[in-house]
């Protein structure tokens, strides 16, 4: 008996019975006498909605029957059943649409499709296409758009295996232990092929289909499209991204990329003369640090990063190797520390610094004359100088 997906795939509810619950891995599911839920294959997602009111997370075929994880246990009985109507609607757009980009490729192009994927945001096809260029992009784009303002037809049927023979399908082939009859899905006038999946009444209701660009893969070419609601979303965050980039960059749209890359380009500047002033003061500020009394260095500065740490312990330890240095600043909510040793210092900086990661309640490491870290806070910072303290004077 065929499904009521099957039968009607704008059936969007249906009455029927829960005749099984079960459990699989920890999640409830239920068997239904009939369903509007297409279960996950041919490259399709499984609808969502609800049974009873409860949630249908899941749809799939198990040992020959269709299961629907839902999301709390429920009883057998009748059932109501309400599908997610724009997801599923979204599915027959992609879908069809994949139905359609893969005819017009193969014959206008000769590119054949060896996977289809339906992702939550973009579809894709793979193509046995060594190569496709931009130009070719927009002449395949044409083509579809051609058959999508021709409204064709889109039928189902289901045929035996003998008649099957006899058909013209374009397939990659009837999956592993297929029996039975087989379903044929027709744009009539452009294709003609075996899947299982929920389709479009005609062409006319994709509505648009947008190719997105290519990527190389396994030989062939990997190309990505949205189509239907999809594009016209898409289209719309474009146009919301686009409005305020206009704003910002004080520029219309056909002048948006080079505003920004002058602004790319003043921040490039501004980054090299940042870190040119950066170390120049780290170099005038390893001088006066190195000229305090004492064999340990000890600082905090404010709005630093671990690489201006390093910069400044380098030239304190220039001028003064027999110092160590202990520096500390914060970034990003948290405490970074620095704790490192000249040359003629005889300090057993590894020791240190583990006692400074345990002062800190932070994670660090080194070797040999350094050892640096991060740490939740710099409340207990007095704490762990205190220790360095301790340990650099036994040395």
């Amino acid at each position: 008996m065929l499904t009521a997906y099957e039968r009607d795939a704008f059936a969007a509810s249906l009455e029927t019975r829960l005749l099984r619950c079960g459990e699989e891995k920890g999640r409830p599911f239920i068997v239904l006498e009939d369903t509007v839920f297409y279960p996950e294959g041919g490259g399709q997602p499984c609808d969502q909605g609800t049974v009873n009111g409860t949630a249908v997370l899941d749809v799939q075929k198990r040992e020959g029957e269709i299961r629907h994880f839902v999301a709390s246990p429920l009883s057998e009985g009748p059932a109501s059943l309400h599908l997610d109507w724009d997801r599923r609607f979204d599915h027959m757009q992609q879908h069809t649409g994949q139905h359609l980009l893969t005819a017009v490729a193969q014959d206008h192009f000769g590119w054949g499709t060896t996977a289809f994927h339906l992702g939550g945001t973009i579809c894709d096809i793979e193509l046995d296409a060594p190569t496709i260029t931009p130009a070719e992009l927009d002449r395949l784009e044409e083509a579809v758009a051609a058959e999508i303002r021709a409204r064709r037809e889109i039928t189902a049927r289901w045929v035996n295996r003998e008649a099957y023979a006899q058909e013209a399908v374009r397939s990659r082939g009837l999956p592993d232990g297929h029996s039975g009859d087989i379903r044929l899905v027709q744009i009539v006038g452009v294709d003609l092929n075996t899947c299982g999946g929920t389709h479009l009444r005609h062409t006319g209701e994709i509505e648009a289909l947008k190719l997105l660009g290519t990527e190389s893969i396994r030989g062939g070419m990997r190309l990505f499209y949205v189509a239907g609601t999809r594009a016209r979303r898409r289209l719309g965050a474009h146009e919301e991204r686009n409005a305020i980039l206009r704003t910002l960059l004080g520029a219309p749209d056909e002048d948006l990329i080079p505003a920004l890359q002058t602004k790319l380009d003043q921040l490039l500047a501004l980054d090299r003369r940042t870190r040119k002033l950066e170390e120049e003061l780290a170099e005038h500020m390893a001088v006066t640090l190195a000229a305090r009394p004492g064999t340990l260095v000890d600082a905090h500065l404010e709005g630093k990063d671990a690489s201006f740490l390093q910069k400044l312990a380098r030239g304190i330890l220039a001028v003064d190797p027999a110092k160590a240095v202990f520096l500390t600043t914060e970034a990003s909510g948290q405490g970074l520390f620095l704790l490192t040793a000249g040359a003629e210092s005889t300090m057993d900086v590894p020791t240190a610094g583990k006692a400074v990661a345990a002062a800190l309640g932070a994670k660090g490491g080194g070797s040999g004359k350094s050892f640096q870290g991060k740490a939740p806070s710099l409340v207990a910072r007095e704490q762990a100088v205190a220790s360095v303290r301790v340990i650099l004077s036994g040395a």
